[in-house]
């Protein structure tokens, strides 16, 4: 039949004339082959899964390191995002895992070391207000920086590492009647965080989280004044209490985030 277009339903295919040829297929066999791939494709699939492999190998993290030094010099390290118009200085990407975190094991208390501008806290109370729950927070801080309120919150001034304020936040999580969930975002040297540790960790129920944040510190160069930082603290922390493990999956979600081993999950 020699060269020419098919023309009906066998040349037609989704709107594209086929082009037909004796003796010739697109997939280099001959006639009566078997159809399967040319030797060029398969090189060419050998050599893309070389590449790939390379790049996660070499070059992966360092890519994703540069990647998370622009986007914390972009947004100022995240301090100008808001909740409906509040402050709150936390990575978005995190952020969007607290929710989740919060939704699945759906606490009736939050605490939370670290208040800051408050806008975290208020952002908690509402997610418990959409979700329909009983849930609180109670959030620590040694100064008062916003002018924030929800009933749902109770902001207390004070260290959080004091025998005062431990004694009242003790109390609400034993007075607690559903899952506790501990947030550690107050101060981040290694020494504070591993107090924090020792006091607040025992208060997170079994299958809920003691989220420690920001251990970034550990790991972005442009955060190296600070260390050290969390990271050690809570490393030290699990290899002296089983009871907790690292939830890797919820950490690595979005690839980059503040808080590197901070989802720790108790499971006993």
């Amino acid at each position: 039949m020699g060269e020419g277009v098919l023309h009906g339903s066998a040349g037609e295919r989704k709107g594209y004339t086929v082009i037909a040829t004796v003796g010739f297929s697109p997939y280099g066999s001959r006639p009566g082959g078997s159809g399967c791939l040319p030797v060029w494709i398969k090189m060419y699939m050998r050599l893309r899964s070389l590449v790939i492999s390379l790049y996660n190998a070499l070059f992966a993290r360092v890519v994703e390191k540069l990647f998370f030094h622009q986007l914390v010099t972009k947004t100022n390290n995240f301090g100008k995002s808001n909740w409906l118009g509040n402050p709150i200085w936390q990575n978005t990407f995190d952020l969007w895992i607290a929710q989740e975190t919060i939704h699945d094991v759906k606490p009736s208390l939050i605490i939370e070391c670290g208040t800051n501008r408050g806008g975290s806290a208020y952002f908690y109370a509402q997610l418990f207000d959409l979700m329909g729950t009983d849930g609180r927070v109670v959030s620590v801080d040694i100064e008062k920086l916003h002018e924030l309120s929800h009933p749902r919150v109770t902001y207390l001034i004070g260290s959080s590492v004091s025998d005062e304020i431990a004694g009242q936040i003790r109390a609400m999580a034993e007075a607690a009647t559903g899952p506790v969930l501990v947030i550690l975002d107050s101060d981040h040297s290694e020494a504070h965080v591993a107090k924090e540790l020792e006091i607040y960790a025992p208060m997170t129920t079994v299958g809920s989280y003691c989220l420690v944040q920001d251990g970034i510190i550990d790991e972005l160069f442009m955060f190296r004044k600070g260390r050290p930082g969390p990271l050690p603290a809570l490393e030290k922390y699990l290899a002296r209490h089983p009871e907790f493990e690292i939830d890797h999956e919820r950490c690595k979600r979005f690839l980059i985030t503040h808080h590197p081993k901070g989802w720790l999950k108790r499971v006993q």
